[in-house]
């Protein structure tokens, strides 16, 4: 039986929200000799100065752990490490991954009060103060940074400050937003910080990291019942390298492959302003086309949404780009499956030749499909960025 298998079996340009393209130096990482990673005394080096590395990027003095799991495990994580029975927790939510937070709230016991705010918009710090006033009592709040379902990016900057005025502490998910956005962990009183591997950093899917605070450790530390869960635990975490001990074997190639992804950024000083001026392109071709993005504002520099037009369906071109042009797009899930297309110009996607194909792919594939369109796609964001 022959199982040998190509490095994409689709033959796939990959320019969804994550996961996304993995550049070869990534690959490679992952190929090296494995250790013993509970036995290897160098491996623990390794993990800690690569936790270092996630911190230093995200401008933290706080520590950095990194788990083994999607990006989801890194939220779930902090909600069961910090929620005991009863307690109070705002959950921010103006998207699908926000009001998803109040599900492992109330797994874990929790009493979640669901803030809930305009989808179309971020989240106003001046609204959420008039409301924190009167309502304050909660032991932490989650927001989500960018919601991708949407492309909604919230102010994390100005709202984890404000919670923290209250004496909330703060959670975040940044998966889809940091390394494609600025953060600074620490001017933005974050407390429980979440961020996964296959979104901006572009490395394969299977881990995410968690940058925890002073504050937070106490709170998990002083804890009255125990956690109730042991692969979602960060407290089973700490003191590692002293202990020279994991909760379970680490991922050693998945790490690996981290620790290159990385560097690939770090690497990179046009890094981030290439995501802003690439995203600042892609939706203006999309407007100038009379195409409809979907949120009115609070745009993030890692995907585009844009409305699917009433002449065709989500399905007929994700279909179409995917069999014609050999390009993956994304649709999206839960309230808005089935009514706009993601596009991912997160990491190793955000690079000018792969966007200007994809976006010339797209407007060959709505042409097809009857979408009347008023301006090239292509042809826009190349002049679009020209002008950046």
């Amino acid at each position: 039986m022959n199982t040998t298998m190509t490095a994409n079996p689709g033959g796939y340009k990959v320019m969804t929200p994550g996961p996304t393209q993995v550049a070869q130096s990534v690959r490679l990482a992952r190929s090296l000799e494995c250790t013993n990673p509970d036995l290897d005394e160098a491996f623990y080096d390794f993990y800690k100065e690569t936790c270092e590395k996630i911190s230093r990027m995200l401008h933290s003095q706080n520590e950095t752990l990194i788990l083994d799991g999607e990006g989801i495990l890194g939220l779930e994580a902090a909600c069961a490490s910090l929620t005991e029975p009863g307690d109070a927790v705002l959950v921010l939510d103006n998207g699908i991954f926000g009001k998803g937070f109040a599900d492992f709230v109330s797994m874990y016991g929790g009493v979640p009060t669901l803030y809930t705010v305009d989808d179309k918009n971020p989240i106003d710090a001046g609204r959420l103060e008039e409301y924190l006033k009167e309502h304050h009592a909660f032991k932490y709040a989650t927001l989500v940074h960018c919601d991708t379902p949407s492309g909604m990016l919230n102010p994390i900057e100005s709202l984890c400050p404000l919670l923290k005025k209250y004496n909330i502490l703060t959670v975040v998910d940044s998966v889809s937003a940091m390394f494609g956005e600025a953060v600074r962990a620490d001017e933005f009183a974050i407390d429980v910080l979440c961020g996964g591997s296959q979104k901006a950093l572009s490395a394969p899917p299977g881990l995410t990291f968690v940058t925890v605070s002073r504050e937070a450790k106490e709170a998990m530390n002083q804890r009255k019942t125990p956690i109730a869960s042991f692969y979602a635990n960060i407290r089973a975490f700490f003191g590692y390298y002293e202990k020279k001990w994991f909760p379970y074997t680490m991922p050693i190639s998945d790490i690996y492959g981290l620790r290159a992804a990385l560097d690939e950024v770090e690497g990179d000083a046009d890094w981030l302003h290439r995501h802003q001026r690439i995203a600042a392109a892609c939706r203006q071709a999309i407007l100038s086309a009379g195409l409809f993005l979907h949120i009115q504002s609070g745009f993030s520099n890692t995907v585009t949404v844009f409305d699917v037009p009433k002449e065709t369906t989500a399905a007929a071109i994700l279909q179409k780009m995917r069999a014609e042009h050999r390009i993956l797009l994304a649709g999206a899930f839960d309230a808005l499956e089935g009514q706009v297309i993601r596009i991912g110009h997160m990491g190793s996607n955000c690079n000018e030749e792969d966007m200007t194909a994809t976006m010339r792919a797209l407007e060959q594939t709505l042409r097809q499909l009857g979408v009347p369109l008023k301006a090239s796609l292509a042809a826009e964001f190349e002049r679009n960025l020209e002008n950046a």
